[in-house]
């Protein structure tokens, strides 16, 4: 496997495609990852007996706040960090191909939204613009570049400035997509209530302290009301991956190709299924992750539906206060 090929990561065309890789990768990385190789040796795995993606241990995700997780031996080009919460430390990301991250979130935009061109974008993330390290502001920076339209851009908390380019390109026609944080969106709500009925109207979770927490039901009810949009999407992402989920309505989201969720047994974290309908952990494979882990537990819970789809029911108990939809149910 050539570390610096990584374009098959995102042709994959069937669930055995992606089983295969996903095994491939966990050699490359259980060999090749100092933090990964020592997680598997501690738990006592051999490595030679993973033959399946629910053989496959999984890193918690909390390792990125104390370790460098990166396989190989390419240095980094840049690091993602999450935003946190106050007293808290934050997670690394540290990136060897920063064109994977832009191949990834594109793809998959792409495939869920069509191209980038087709729309203005406007960004609601002030929490985020205050950092120069987000995986979102990089992500949401690139997609506004792409959009080409004068009225894309980030507009932090003006928000009489981003009504007036919403009705701008309404009346030039465009496609029109809103992604905010949620404590942003609810600001606009309750300032301007605005009529938002043709828009793509896009939370990405979190209070980030700023609001008390409410589950994605009540928050959706109020963006529903105050927007006049029918639904509301959403964007599943954390900085521990380099891959995205969206949801285009009632919080049932859907991954790309090289990404798939998997749920862990609440009491035995080693046991995990791809069966639908259980409730438990989230574990995610990302492949696009090929140079740091691939292989996440993360500290939400959810459960999966027969169309392959997701939700996110809320954080485990214990688990720290994430900059991403935190949202408690």
């Amino acid at each position: 496997m050539n570390p610096e090929n990584t374009d098959y990561i995102f042709n994959i065309k069937s669930t055995d495609d992606f089983s295969e890789y996903a095994v491939e990768i966990f050699h490359r990385q259980c060999y090749g990852n100092i933090v990964y190789g020592e997680f598997v040796r501690n738990l006592r795995k051999d490595p030679v007996s993973v033959k399946s993606i629910t053989d496959i241990p999984f890193l918690p995700v909390e390792f990125f706040k104390n370790h460098r997780v990166v396989t190989g031996t390419r240095d980094h080009v840049k690091i993602f960090e999450s935003s946190g919460t106050t007293g808290n430390i934050p997670a690394r990301h540290y990136i060897v191909d920063i064109r994977l991250y832009e191949k990834s979130f594109l793809n998959s935009f792409m495939r869920f939204y069509g191209e980038p061109g087709e729309y203005m974008i406007a960004a609601l993330l002030p929490s985020y613009i205050e950092r120069g390290n987000s995986s979102l502001v990089y992500m949401m920076n690139d997609l506004i570049n792409r959009s080409q339209y004068s009225g894309s851009g980030f507009y932090k908390d003006n928000n009489s400035s981003l009504l007036a380019s919403v009705g701008s390109a309404r009346s030039n026609g465009k496609k029109i997509l809103l992604m905010g944080v949620s404590f942003a969106l609810l600001d606009l709500a309750e300032e301007f209530s605005p009529d938002l009925h043709d828009t793509i109207v896009m939370e990405t979770g979190g209070m980030k302290g700023r609001r008390k927490e409410i589950t994605r039901y009540e928050l959706h009810s109020i963006f529903k009301n105050s927007f006049k949009v029918d639904t509301i999407h959403s964007e599943y992402g954390m900085t521990e991956l380099l891959s995205q989920a969206y949801s285009k309505g009632d919080g049932f989201f859907h991954t790309p190709p090289w990404m798939k969720i998997l749920i862990r047994d609440p009491q035995d974290p080693l046991s995990v299924t791809d069966e639908p309908g259980i409730t438990g952990g989230i574990n995610i494979i990302d492949l696009a992750n090929i140079n740091s882990c691939a292989f996440i537990a993360t500290g939400d819970l959810g459960r999966l539906h027969e169309d392959g789809s997701f939700e996110v029911l809320g954080r485990i108990d214990n688990s720290d206060i994430r900059g991403c939809n935190l949202l408690i149910v």
